[in-house]
């Protein structure tokens, strides 16, 4: 039997402000097997508690429950927004504030796009004719219907962990659903948990059982699974690096146009002062800033639609011509290896829409759909064929084709706006990179950082200081280093499409094993998405040696980072449970311990779920007494949109009744739980 094996057998659960009587029997399970307790198990010494963890005896006991509401019920779960998805029961006027909120903070990436999209694009593919803009606009026209708004906006937003996006959300999916899991402190019970809601591949479906059962017994496959997952979030925080520098160069750009005289380095100046004030107020909040800039990136979505419809009237309406997918064939036809190098300025267009994912913490997904649908992807489209009306008359100013479309009589009003907007769009892939941190730490892959919650109602919305100033720091550096909007593109298209992917793959596995959906429709998915992708990636990687490289280095970086914690996280578990305490050496040391055992509780915090840690041997070779009562604490991530209250602490007797040692495992689905342990213990 092993060593916990009769720590609480037989355990039973209650209403604890209902008194009844009820049968408590000792077995000889498995402590996988065991509810242990919830709250039942009370400081009290009654008889209710069984005798140890060590006791082989079974015996059946009638046993009286008391009527006590106990702190352990009513405390855990004592803060606003964290045993259920915030936007569940939100009136119709919250969803609205919300809608408008989505603007500010998850659509800012995207609607900046047109800044810059056809600047990079022909000046890898320079017009010969008015056919290549029909044809690089058909490019356009279609990557942002296919990615966006099929992929992202109608596929992959379904596909969010209890409200959360992101790569580590779908690993985080995958993990609830098949034990994939690296991190070995899981346990039976916590499939027991009641919001664990899992689909079970059916019998009926050979297929998600054999991709279940394959996963499960592969450690190769786990150790695949993670480093996928790994290398998108690391491309996830160089984006957030990328995408501040991108948005900001190109929108001061534009006083190259209206002012002559300025030069190039002071504009990488007047943007280096922008980023610093942009990563500065990050830190009073989502939802804040949110509804603060809410209204700035709406009159920026309607100003791009105002330009592209006095564009289409003034210079050429038969640009509509490009939404006949044959354009893009001529394009390629003509231009060859040219045209597929400008696929790299191409996939600009569809920058932000791993940000609409990973933002889902905190914003429902209703709301983001319908903005995007309604609002943002009308006013893009109408703002690119405006661009492209003006170039047919007026090839010469590709280089610059937003600001040299905007009516002379608007351009600083639209300079002022799109300023606003895309330091708003920098913000959008920031509050994405916090999200993804905030999961990565939470399986284990990513140092804890300090995170601190900007909102006292919903519990997503996040701010990481360090994180913050380490993105300003960094990409400050991409932008003194490397002021051409070319290389930045480039280096902007490798951290997108590299986040697309992952998501495609992670996305084909949600498919296959929860989804369940018919195979031919999961293969038709993958193969246009994946193969759409693998293009776009080929064409921003020919182009790596221009500078680009760089951004390749970082994710290097936060990916070897990751991944080192990770190893060492689990191998720093392993050593715990190879050098926990043995049974036999508590029963020699007596209930005393060999050693003065002074008034108190002792708070012990180790990773182990099971045994006796050897931090308690440390305790007792070094310290002259201590605490009458031992209280083993460990605090347990688990892969569940919501742990219930009644089931969120688990409470056990160690060894033998006189020893007054008892393990308290908190099963949490984040780590950011200190707060709840001070309550749990005051």
């Amino acid at each position: 039997m092993s060593e916990e094996s009769s720590e609480i057998n037989g355990g039973f659960s209650m209403d604890s402000s209902e008194s009844r009587w009820v049968f408590h029997e000792d077995e000889d399970d498995d402590v996988s097997d065991i509810e242990e307790y919830h709250a039942d198990l009370r400081f009290r010494g009654r008889n209710t508690v069984p005798d140890s963890e060590d006791e082989d005896n079974a015996e059946q006991k009638l046993i009286r429950t008391g009527p006590r509401i106990d702190s352990f019920d009513v405390e855990a779960l004592d803060v606003p927004g964290v045993h259920r998805n915030d936007y569940e029961d939100i009136s119709v006027g919250k969803k609205i504030v919300l809608a408008f909120q989505t603007l500010g903070v998850v659509f800012g990436d995207v609607g900046t796009s047109p800044l810059y999209t056809f600047s990079v694009m022909f000046r890898k593919a320079p017009i010969n004719e008015n056919e290549d803009i029909l044809g690089a606009l058909s490019l356009v026209l279609y990557t942002l219907i296919l990615i966006p708004l099929v992929k992202y906006v109608l596929v992959v937003l379904w596909a969010n962990d209890n409200g959360e996006g992101g790569t580590f959300a779908l690993y985080s999916l995958i993990c609830r659903h098949a034990k994939v899991s690296l991190l070995p402190n899981q346990l039976a019970s916590d499939a027991r948990i009641s919001s664990f809601r899992l689909k079970v591949p059916s019998p009926e479906l050979e297929r998600s059982l054999k991709i279940k059962e394959r996963l499960e017994s592969s450690l190769t496959l786990k150790k695949t699974l993670l480093i996928l997952v790994l290398a998108g979030t690391s491309m996830v925080i160089a984006n957030g690096v990328v995408t501040p520098a991108m948005s900001v160069l190109s929108s001061v750009g534009g006083l190259n146009i209206g002012i002559d005289a300025i030069k190039q380095d002071q504009v990488v100046m007047i943007s280096v002062a922008c980023l610093i004030v942009l990563f500065s107020v990050q830190k009073y909040g989502t939802s804040k800033v949110g509804l603060a800039v809410g209204p700035a990136l709406f009159i920026w979505f309607c100003s791009l639609a105002g330009i592209g419809i006095y564009n289409l009237v003034k210079y050429d309406s038969s640009v509509l011509r490009a939404f006949n997918p044959i354009h893009i064939y001529y394009f390629f036809k003509r231009n060859s290896t040219k045209a597929w190098y400008s696929l790299g300025g191409c996939l600009l267009c569809a920058t932000g829409s791993e940000a609409m994912f990973a933002d889902l913490c905190y914003f429902p997904v209703r709301s983001v759909q319908l903005t995007f649908v309604f609002l943002v992807l009308p006013c893009l489209l109408l703002g690119y064929l405006g661009q492209a009306a003006y170039l047919m008359e007026n090839h010469a100013d590709a280089g610059h084709a937003f600001y040299s479309s905007v009516p002379s009589g608007a351009f600083w009003p639209t300079f002022l706006i799109a300023n606003i907007a895309a330091l708003i769009a920098s913000r959008a892939m920031t509050t994405a990179t916090f999200s993804c941190i905030k999961q990565s730490t939470a399986l284990g892959c990513f140092p804890r950082l300090k995170i601190i919650h900007t909102s006292r109602k919903f519990m997503g919305q996040i701010y990481i200081p360090v994180l913050n100033w380490f993105l300003l720091a960094v990409s400050l550096v991409l932008v003194c280093s490397i002021s051409s909007i070319d290389e930045i593109g480039n280096a902007y298209g490798i951290a997108e499409m590299g986040v697309m992917m992952t998501t495609t793959v992670l996305l084909t596995l949600v498919m296959l094993l929860i989804w369940q959906i018919h195979i031919m429709i999961v293969l038709c998915f993958a193969v246009v998405f994946l193969g759409l992708e693998l293009t776009f990636f080929s064409s921003v990687l020919c182009s790596v040696a221009d500078g680009s490289w760089i951004i390749l280095v970082f994710s290097v970086i936060m990916f070897l980072i990751m991944y080192v914690w990770n190893y060492g996280s689990n191998l720093k578990y392993e050593t715990e449970v190879k050098q926990k305490l043995s049974m036999d050496l508590m029963r020699e040391l007596g209930s005393n311990l060999g050693t003065i055992r002074a008034p108190g509780i002792g708070l012990l915090y180790n990773e182990l779920v099971k045994g006796i840690p050897a931090i308690l041997g440390h305790f007792l070779t070094t310290l002259p007494a201590i605490h009458s009562m031992i209280i083993f604490v460990s605090i347990k991530y688990v892969p569940v949109p919501v742990v219930p209250q009644s089931e969120r602490f688990l409470f056990r007797r160690v060894c033998l009744k006189s020893y007054h040692i008892f393990r308290c495992i908190a099963r949490f689905r984040n780590q950011n739980v200190l707060l709840l342990l001070s309550y749990y213990f005051s």
